[in-house]
């Protein structure tokens, strides 16, 4: 049996904590739950599964509450999780060599995040550090908390044989605002105890931008990247792409042009050439769009499920649809398959 607790943070989960658990069962691994207070089913249905289960009083601070999740482990190996997080795969073996490969590294696991986008289940995937050893590493950042080393050096990391289905975007829009609010109300404060720290500002303009308010996502991410960012995390990628994307919201396509300066730096990901095509299509250059587009296809590297494939052949196709190339239109149209906006382009060119 592999010695390695998976501990879990919970507060009224009815919803997932079934699915989660149930899944997790399945390995045979000792199951920490920590719950802040629940006043739902969570857990009534968390004992079925583990009996494993401790109280922590909410503190405003999820680093707190996972590291007193950590200490309660049998084991020192820790896979942390949430209850809106399901295992889709998992190589026992190979997870196994891992760790014993690299007992001092944190191990990043795959999260598949699934969110509904223009009526369509869409999935966008980043890599997280979530597996570690607790006698050297514990959580810091009163949300978003991250793994960090005790003695303050720096963190070494490798890519775990891990996917997880992540399913909290499901939630109504009224939740998903409400824990947006929540989150930057912490963030906020955290950086006013810290100061400027380029990852708080990144999480702070995701938080605004799913609220819709895009004054206050651009204002964040502008705040992020004027710091000293190491561009092969995959945060600062994701923040370069959405501070592309917000300029675009506020109707700033020409200023977002200036993105091409880090072209070299960011183009290894799909996500980024995608978004240039947007940032061309947008002002009006359609050849160069297309250029881009059909790039994007060729680059494994995404995090945004479609940037290199349907999304891009899509847009392809409205650009040759607008410019009166209707048959070019169909043929990238015919390779979306069963995306949605594209079907009914196709049966309005019929």
């Amino acid at each position: 049996m592999l010695p390695l607790s998976v501990c879990i943070i919970a507060k009224n989960e009815e919803a997932h904590i079934e699915e989660c658990l149930k899944r997790l069962s399945s390995y045979g691994f000792e199951i920490v739950l920590t719950d802040t207070g629940s006043t739902d089913r969570t857990l009534a249905i968390a004992e079925k599964y583990t009996d494993r289960i401790y109280h922590f009083d909410w503190c405003s601070d999820f680093s707190a509450a996972r590291n007193f999740c950590m200490q309660k482990a049998s084991h020192n190996r820790i896979l942390s999780l949430d209850c809106d997080e399901y295992i889709e795969k998992l190589d026992v073996s190979a997870l196994g060599r891992c760790m014993e490969a690299y007992p001092d590294r944190t191990g990043r696991i795959l999260i598949r995040s699934r969110f509904l986008q223009n009526g369509q289940i869409s999935y966008e995937q980043t890599r997280v550090s979530r597996l570690a050893d607790r006698r050297y590493f514990h959580f810091t950042g009163t949300v978003h908390e991250q793994l960090e080393r005790r003695d303050g050096s720096a963190k070494a990391i490798y890519d775990a044989p891990v996917t997880i289905l992540h399913v909290g975007y499901d939630e109504t829009e009224a939740d998903m605002q409400e824990k947006s609010r929540r989150n930057i109300a912490l963030l906020e404060s955290q950086l006013e105890k810290e100061g400027p720290d380029p990852y708080l500002y990144f999480q702070l303009g995701q938080c605004y931008r799913r609220l819709g308010d895009a004054e206050n996502a651009f204002r964040s991410f502008d705040a992020g990247l004027s710091m000293e960012v190491d561009p092969s995390l995959d945060y600062v990628k994701t923040m370069v792409e959405s501070y592309g994307y917000t300029l675009l919201d506020l109707k700033r396509a020409q200023e977002a042009l200036g993105l091409a300066e880090l072209y070299d730096v960011f183009a290894g990901r799909a996500d980024f050439v995608f978004l240039m095509g947007l940032v061309y299509m947008n002002n009006g250059l359609f050849d160069a769009a297309v250029t881009e587009f059909k790039k994007s296809t060729t680059i494994e590297e995404f995090s945004v499920d479609g940037v290199n494939s349907y999304k891009a052949y899509y847009n392809i196709g409205v650009i040759y649809e607008c410019t009166g190339h209707t048959g070019e239109a169909r043929t990238y149209y015919r390779k979306c398959g069963g995306y949605q906006p594209a079907k009914e382009r196709l049966k309005a060119l019929a």
